[in-house]
């Protein structure tokens, strides 16, 4: 089961996005945490376990709800969890839990590591857009990135995909 992630509890959240995402694909700490103040911005959690004295994070989903989508910014599994179907399960859960259609930004098809995340993410019902898009900088100091967008429940059109993008950029990226 997914429930909403605690203030204190972000430190551990913080930590699982540093070892899961390269350094221009999140915000320093002050700023990330600075995202939970955000209507719009939660983050998820699945602890799921069958020691109840074990409560560290098994993973964590970090979705921005629009007006008719969502917007899934950060999703990890601990390491020491990885490889164990749990991504699924809880791509599963989010998207009962959110019943709206999700995008998510995925690395280009340049390495195998990004390549095999494309075709779990297509097994978890969504649809690559083959649309030019970059990522841009997460924060001062960090850099654009070449990325691509994902769909549940189909591909877009390049007018869907547009609309998609102003509204990322605007109220995600803070980018006119």
């Amino acid at each position: 089961m997914l429930r909403v992630m605690e203030r204190q509890e972000f430190d551990a959240v913080f930590s699982i996005m540093k070892e899961s995402f390269p350094v221009d694909e999140y915000r320093p700490y002050e700023e990330q945490r600075a995202l939970l103040d955000r209507a719009a911005y939660r983050v998820y959690l699945w602890e799921h376990t069958e020691n109840p004295k074990d409560e560290t994070i098994k993973a964590f989903i970090s979705v921005w709800q629009f007006e008719d989508f969502a917007y899934i910014e950060h999703f990890a599994v601990n390491p020491i969890y990885r490889n164990q179907g749990y991504g699924a399960f809880i791509l599963r859960e989010i998207k009962k839990l959110l019943s709206c259609p999700i995008c998510l930004e995925v690395e280009l098809p340049e390495t195998d590591m990004a390549k095999r995340r494309i075709v779990f993410y297509e097994r978890n019902g969504f649809f690559l857009n083959e649309y030019d898009y970059i990522q841009p900088p997460m924060s001062k100091g960090k850099n654009p990135v070449p990325l691509l967008v994902m769909t549940s429940g189909e591909r877009v059109s390049a007018e869907r995909f547009e609309e998609i993008k102003k509204c990322l950029y605007r109220e995600v990226y803070k980018k006119k």
